[in-house]
């Protein structure tokens, strides 16, 4: 790994990218995932190389961001990007394996799916990705790393797309809206259906019969 976790100090929005440009890396991708804390459906993970010096002032971290500016920042990200690319994990594959590992299975599927091949990861969190490739974590960092807000965008609105057509399949407990996540209505639902096959059977919170 090319140094020590980085803390969340602000900082101008592409200075890791230029750091690892200024060491002799070229291709240099954000990573981030997003579904981590979710009670249902899988866990995705974007990675995004930008365009040396291409600054996207309107992306953020997707947690902060309106559904609607999440989406057009997805576009603009998919046409500015010199490449972007997803992982996805099953939740069967989450109870197997724990979401930790799951998370970064999916990080690294997204990385090594990338074309042209990264050189040099930025990685939201504390943890690196598995994937043999030099790499800098970054508590916080799709607040403060450009590459990782794209990232974190585009998993962000990947996933919630795949919750909205789970919602049409399993509509009592309402994915459209919660997207997974322990809300209230979610719970509730929970306690009266049950749980459905998209479900984390290791989450507290899950309902078994």
């Amino acid at each position: 790994m090319f140094g020590a976790p980085a803390a969340a100090e602000p900082v101008e929005p592409l200075a890791h990218e230029s750091e690892a440009r200024s060491n002799g890396f070229h291709c240099v991708a954000g990573v981030d995932e997003a579904g981590r804390g979710c009670l249902a459906g899988p866990v995705v993970a974007a990675a995004v190389i930008l365009p040396e010096g291409v600054d996207l002032p309107g992306v953020h971290d997707s947690k902060c961001m309106t559904a609607h500016a999440r989406e057009e920042a997805f576009r603009i990200i998919q046409r500015t990007a010199i490449a972007t690319a997803i992982g996805v994990v099953s939740p069967a594959v989450i109870d197997r394996i724990n979401i930790l590992r799951a998370a970064l299975e999916a990080m690294r599927m997204a990385v090594m799916a990338l074309d042209p091949s990264a050189d040099f990861l930025l990685v939201d969190g504390i943890h690196p990705v598995p994937a043999g490739i030099p790499q800098r974590t970054l508590k916080k960092g799709d607040r403060i790393c450009r590459s990782i807000s794209a990232a974190s965008v585009i998993a962000k609105v990947y996933r919630d797309r795949i919750m909205g057509a789970y919602h049409r399949q399993y509509p009592a407990y309402a994915f459209d809206s919660n997207k997974g996540y322990g809300t209230r209505d979610h719970l509730s639902a929970l306690r009266t259906v049950g749980w459905c096959s998209i479900h984390r059977m290791t989450f507290k919170g899950v309902c078994r019969p």
